[in-house]
């Protein structure tokens, strides 16, 4: 009955416009009752001033996590696993976001730090990292890479959702879900490459794609297109 009724209603809204954050959901919006709408796709936008990249000098390989919450479907214990393949004296891994308990749990060679609501710290920490690592489960457009790549950060992600789509072949890698050995020899061959090698083309690709003010203004031309305005 719930579905019969969301179908009835969102058929007879015809002035319904729907906007998805990535193509892999605009991809299920056209398998839906909703097919028949108008789909823009937006992604999402982040504040390019202050995820900027700054150059940070650091003395060892930093790879670095951030969620708001960690877990499986996060990628948690795939950073478990991956501190076993990284020496500890060539290679730092930070993990932002964690909570009391998960920091006290954490394993030898993994620095934690817990939830942050200053914006500026976890801006700096986009910019030291040498690699960001994003081995969600399940996702649809992480902002977490944008920040990423605004820092001139690259980003090795697994092949979940819409997460792929804001990567590269300039700005990072993409593997399998779960494939660890791929995601370190990705990692390592960012690493022999440099993270100089991408900041340039990850900050570009921020710039031009996800400055949050851009977004807005897709926002505004697309509500005046459906409203009929020529002028603003």
């Amino acid at each position: 009955r719930n579905y019969d009724l969301k179908k009835r209603y969102f058929k007879e809204n015809r002035n319904l416009h729907i906007v998805a954050v990535s193509q892999w959901i605009a991809d299920f919006v056209g398998r839906s009752i909703l097919a028949d709408k108008p789909c823009t796709v937006i992604h999402n936008g982040v504040d390019i001033d202050i995820f900027s990249n700054r150059p940070v000098p650091s003395h060892k390989f930093s790879i670095l996590g951030v969620s708001s919450v960690w877990n499986k479907s996060k990628g948690l214990y795939d950073f478990y696993e991956l501190r076993k393949r990284f020496s500890c004296d060539e290679v730092d891994i930070t993990l932002v976001g964690l909570s009391t308990e998960q920091l006290h749990n954490l394993p030898q060679g993994i620095r934690g730090v817990l939830r942050t609501n200053s914006v500026e710290e976890l801006a700096g920490l986009y910019r030291q990292a040498d690699v960001f690592l994003n081995p969600t489960y399940a996702d649809t457009f992480p902002t977490t890479n944008l920040e990423a790549l605004a820092s001139g950060t690259p980003i090795v992600t697994y092949r979940t959702g819409g997460s792929p789509e804001s990567v590269t072949s300039t700005t990072g890698m993409v593997v399998d879900k779960g494939d660890i050995e791929g995601t370190v020899e990705a990692i390592n061959q960012i690493r022999t490459l440099g993270k100089a090698h991408f900041s340039k083309a990850c900050r570009q690709r921020a710039v031009d794609h996800f400055d949050k003010n851009r977004c807005f203004e897709q926002y505004i031309d697309l509500y005046d297109s459906i409203l009929g305005n020529t002028t603003k």
